[in-house]
């Protein structure tokens, strides 16, 4: 099983357009060209999100099989994440068949929408399914209560195993809140007092999107940067496009 990337770009989204800016990637050569940019500015991994003919956020195995192919060729050595983001289009277990069905080895998935209209034993399947077949699945927690969700929701072999991956998710999408390096310790409060020792990773919104990796990066945690989360370098201006992100980073973590 894969572990995480210690710098993975995050570009796109399911929600930012080229009204936000217009270096977000949103089609397939797009994506492949930022990515070979981010890897030459350091990044080791990228999370993928696609779009469909309109722009619009799309979950399809057969795409995501097509841009594996192709982000495989094109950037080699970078590991590939794909997203099972919802973005209030997709059902659960729909979310769940294309993680299965894609060919990753690293899916992101947030254990809320895994567990939206869903019985707690076909989540825990799921899970049990993906670590069974190599698939590591990094589970997202919006806040430290999403603890609760996964300890009720993950077998104990897989809850206390060391290659256990999760996201921490700093701040949100509107301005009002604004991610803070502060955030991030009620994380690991939770995680310690639980005696977990996972794989873990920040990401992190708005215009502390910097300073909270940084302490991340402190604590020995793996990073997520890039437009999907903020647009913003650590100076407040806005970045030209997501390889000045990993470059900024790169640079802020010494």
């Amino acid at each position: 099983m894969k572990a995480l990337p210690r710098l993975m770009v995050a570009p796109t989204g399911a929600r930012r357009t080229k009204a936000d800016h217009p270096a977000l990637p949103v089609t397939l050569p797009e994506i492949v060209e930022t990515a070979q940019a981010c890897a030459a500015e350091g990044a080791d991994g990228l999370h993928l999100h696609l779009r469909d003919a309109d722009g619009r956020h799309l979950l399809d195995a057969g795409r995501y099989c097509e841009a594996l192919v192709e982000l495989g060729a094109a950037v080699p050595d970078m590991a590939i994440q794909i997203t099972t983001e919802a973005a209030g289009l997709y059902s659960a277990a729909h979310q769940r068949a294309v993680a299965l069905a894609s060919g990753a080895e690293l899916v992101s998935a947030a254990l809320r929408e895994m567990a939206t209209d869903t019985e707690d034993e076909t989540a825990t399947g799921f899970y049990e399914t993906c670590a069974a077949g190599g698939i590591a699945v990094q589970h997202i927690l919006y806040d430290a209560d999403d603890f609760d969700l996964m300890t009720r929701l993950l077998p104990d072999p897989l809850l206390r195993d060391p290659r256990l991956q999760l996201l921490f998710v700093l701040g949100r999408y509107s301005l009002d809140r604004d991610s803070a390096p502060a955030d991030l310790s009620p994380f690991l409060k939770r995680m310690a007092a639980l005696g977990l020792t996972p794989d873990w990773a920040v990401c992190a919104f708005g215009r502390g999107e910097t300073a909270c990796l940084v302490e991340a990066h402190r604590q020995d945690g793996n990073l997520r940067v890039g437009f999907e989360n903020a647009l913003w370098n650590a100076d407040g201006r806005i970045a030209r496009d997501n390889a000045e992100r990993v470059r900024q980073v790169v640079r802020a973590c010494g």
